[in-house]
């Protein structure tokens, strides 16, 4: 096992946050301010992430590969992961937040309810026909009653600009998502059990990729927008 093979997932991990833990102290968005609110939400959607991904482990969901760890294990999980559920949200929010700065207007309020009652009617019809997969019906579901509760009891004002923030998301969520899942490596750093999904692969991301990323991100932004109004109550 080489050197460069060996930390290929704790690369990406720290990849992912430099730029964002370092523009964090840029003068006019100063995210750093935030961290009050950011770390709880970070640790409290990763421990339900870490439930999740225990479990699906142990299951044969999916697994990683160890030519591409370090070969430290925590809970049946490699550090790179429990290190992912740190790195990936922070620089998310770090984006949701930088494009609310210098965004001013919310480009996507008005068609925001729409957007989500879209997303809400989809994720139940193919998550409850697929319900014999796990990935895609715990995913689907999730992110249906998630969104669900957003629209009804939240109320959230802003779902809008989340949306545009995950659209952007994307674009680096193809690139680290792809090398994780052997896109540009000979093979993958996290492999897929696809009986336990639809079989749908962009590139090589299982498709329930792109609606696992959008909870585990909005579940972070939902926490943190949370405890940011409320101390800004105080």
């Amino acid at each position: 096992m080489d050197f460069p093979s060996r930390f290929l997932y704790l690369f990406l991990d720290l990849a992912s946050i430099a730029i964002p833990l370092a523009w964090s102290f840029e003068k006019k968005v100063r995210f750093f301010r935030d961290w009050k609110y950011l770390f709880p939400a970070i640790a409290l959607t990763g421990l339900f992430f870490i439930i999740w991904d225990v479990v699906f482990t142990d299951w044969g969901v999916w697994g990683f590969n160890p030519t591409y760890l370090s070969g430290y294990y925590l809970l049946n999980l490699p550090v790179e992961e429990w290190l992912f559920f740190i790195c990936i949200p922070y620089a998310c929010v770090f984006t949701y937040r930088s494009l609310s700065y210098f965004i001013k207007k919310d480009l996507l309020q008005a068609a925001s309810p729409i957007i989500t009652k879209v997303l809400i009617f989809l994720l139940l019809l193919i998550g409850l026909i697929h319900f014999q997969n796990a990935y895609t019906f715990t995913t689907f579901i999730s992110l249906a009653l998630f969104l669900l509760w957003h629209l009804l009891v939240v109320k959230s004002p802003y779902l809008g600009r989340f949306y545009l923030a995950y659209l952007v998301i994307l674009i680096p969520f193809f690139t680290v998502n792809g090398i994780l899942t052997g896109s540009f490596i000979p093979n993958e750093v996290v492999w897929y059990d696809d009986q336990e999904n639809l079989g749908i692969r962009m590139f090589t991301i299982p498709v329930e990729d792109t609606f696992y990323g959008m909870l585990l991100i909005l579940m972070n932004v939902t926490i943190y927008e949370y405890l940011k109004h409320k101390g800004y109550r105080k």
